[in-house]
Parts: structure tokens; sequence; C-alpha cells
């Protein structure tokens, strides 16, 4: 099992000194054998985690852009992008740039989005639930066409038209395509019929294994190997905040027996570098041998 990171809050340090902190950051990961690290797609902080909304947010393709240029292993992503947010052309055409400028270290996260006060205030549209897998499911097809080289002509959807799908530089290798969620009826079928990867909650052992149960159902009925798809989890890491490398391990030992394949700790409120150089760094390889 690998050990990745999800920089998901700002407020540790002043706006002034975050450059210098995110590069502290990113070198840390790299010295620790970090293999992931990832932000989110919000421009508020979640209220619905206990955060205010006022709370420091950075946009995230342009954090990665950075992450990209003072790191040289760690995979990059964002925990997801929301489809709601940009159109799947353009986002293809990030994604693209993205792996070119990381030496082929992107990953195009993804979901269907669903904080409608950052949609309202930004006067982004914020359609019905239903309507954001179609245009999920839409985009997918779209990131898979506009990456794929012997493709370049028009895309035809119900919610999005392209008139061609060049894109130019291609990426280096198609960057994996990560559904976030773990819906069972739409969106581990969306992970079966186009993702490379999946990041489901670690709220359980038990609860894990159902997920992987439906998502394998989902891969039989579309005729996929569900061991192409890579497995990852979203978890506190709390025992290693106290030091309790031996407590992390037991607590990802049964996830590494159901196939998880990463694990991706969520940062505290303390400043991220000194997170990963002390508390993480220690666990990274004794999970390995998991």
């Amino acid at each position: 099992m690998r050990v990745g990171a999800h920089l998901y809050r700002f407020d540790s340090v002043p706006p002034a000194q975050l450059r210098s902190e995110l590069k502290a950051t990113g070198e840390a990961a790299d010295e620790a054998g970090v293999a992931w690290l990832s932000v989110m797609d919000h421009y508020f902080q979640m209220e619905r985690a206990g955060f205010p909304a006022e709370d420091p947010m950075l946009e995230a393709y342009t954090t990665l852009g950075y992450l990209a240029g003072v790191t040289e292993t760690a995979q990059l992503g964002v925990l997801v992008t929301g489809v709601t947010y940009r159109y799947p052309g353009l986002l293809a055409k990030i994604g693209a740039t993205l792996d070119v400028l990381s030496g082929g270290r992107a990953t195009m996260g993804i979901g269907a989005a669903w904080y409608d006060r950052e949609h309202a205030a930004f006067g982004v549209p914020f359609p019905p639930l239903k309507e954001r897998f179609e245009r999920l499911e839409e985009a997918l097809q779209i990131l898979h066409q506009m990456w794929d080289p012997a493709q370049n002509g028009p895309y035809q959807g119900t919610h999005y038209q392209l008139a061609e799908t060049l894109c130019s530089p291609l990426p280096l290798s198609k960057p994996e395509i990560m559904v976030g969620g773990s819906g069972e009826r739409k969106t581990l079928r969306l992970v079966a019929q186009y993702a490379d990867a999946c990041n489901l909650f670690a709220a359980s052992p038990d609860e894990t294994k159902h997920k992987l149960e439906v998502l394998r159902g989902h891969c039989e009925d579309v005729g996929r190997d569900p061991a192409e798809i890579r497995v990852t989890i979203l978890a506190g890491g709390d025992q290693l905040l106290t030091g309790d490398v031996d407590g992390f391990v037991d607590e990802m030992r049964p996830y590494a027996g159901l196939g998880v394949e990463t694990v991706i700790l969520r940062a505290p409120e303390t400043a991220p570098s000194a997170w990963l150089r002390d508390k993480v760094a220690p666990a990274v390889a004794r999970v390995a041998d998991l």
C-alpha cells in the first residue's frame, strides 16, 4: 500500500507564505516517498466539514501547476474536479497540460459536484443531480476521446457538443482518470465503465468491502476486469498525529487486504510540510510492507 496526502486546508500560514509552504510541502513529499498529492476543487472552504466558508482556498489546477514545478515523483490530482466548473474540452486540455509539465504524473479526478453555495456565489450553473451525472458521463467520454491520438473529430452529446477534439500536445501518457465518490447506483457504475481509479471514504473495512463488491458487480455488467481499477481511500490518519505509527499500520492492514492500493491522508490544521516530514514520513515504509 502507498501513502498519499490531500491538501485541503490553507489557513495555517499567511497568504504571503503559501508559496514557500507549498514548495516545502512538495519537497517533503518527495523526500518521504509520498506517492500522491491532491487538492480540492472548491472556491470556498467546505461548510459541511465544519469549516467557515471564508477560510482560504486556492484554485485547484493553478496549485497543481505550481506543485508540478517543485516536485519530481508524487502523482498529482484533484480530489475531485467538479464537472460543472469547467467545460469538458477545456478540462481535458488542462489535464493534458498538467501531465506534460509534470513529466507524466497527472491524474484527472472528477465527480458530479455538490457545493451549491459556491456555484451561486460565482454564477456557475448548478443543475439538478440527474443532469450533473449526465454531464459527468459525457465529460468522461470527452476526456477519453480528446486524449486518444487516433481521434480529433467531433463529439455530439446531449449537454456538450464539440466541433473538434484536437488536443496538442497530447499528454505524455494518458492521465489516469479517477471518479470520486461511492454512490452504488451511478458513481460506481461510472467507475466501472470509464475510470482507471476510484476514491472511497475509509468509513470502515466492512463498508469498503461492500463498496468494492458493488464495483465488481458493475464491472461484470460492462465486461471490465476490476483489477484494472486502482482503489484508493481517503482517511484521517489521526494516529500519526500522536506518533502512533503501529496503530496506523494496524488500521490500514484490513484495507490493504481488500486491495486498496493507496491511502490518502487529509492534512491537519498544522503546516503541511511539517506534518509530512514529522508525522507521515515514518509511516510510509511501514505501510508499503502491507
